[in-house]
């Protein structure tokens, strides 16, 4: 698989994950200048059931040759993703809203099921 195949597949099992964990997907390669969001997401559970806007960063990695796929998620990834998300946030009318932001990796070992791991409020903006 390519690098773009393993990440769009990636993307696809994560958005399941999170659908299947209550989370409904609001958006999903929401693009900012040259930076991207993977998924965006409302968490109907969080804040005592008021919700909440969830940014996601999803990774993954067919194999830990460079290591674990939330090593990748470095404080610049994070400043970029918390720049995309106020933009979304100023272009929906949404200022203001309770959000968080996760991550979600998911390793794509051959002959393996896949293993996704969800970070839950992963870093703060």
């Amino acid at each position: 698989m390519t690098t773009k195949a393993i990440g769009d597949r990636g993307e696809t099992l994560a958005a399941e994950y999170l659908t299947d964990q209550g989370f409904t997907i609001m958006d999903a390669n929401y693009r900012f200048e040259r930076n991207e969001i993977d998924l965006i997401c409302f968490d109907p559970a969080a804040r005592k059931g008021r919700g909440e806007i969830v940014f996601v960063e999803v990774k993954t990695r067919s194999s830990l040759e460079h290591g674990m796929p939330d090593e990748a998620v470095d404080e610049e990834k994070q400043s970029s993703i918390a720049n995309v998300a106020r933009a979304y946030l100023y272009e929906r009318q949404l200022e203001g809203s309770p959000s968080r932001f996760d991550v979600v990796t998911v390793l794509l070992n051959q002959g393996e099921d896949p293993r996704i791991s969800h970070f839950a409020a992963a870093f703060t903006a």
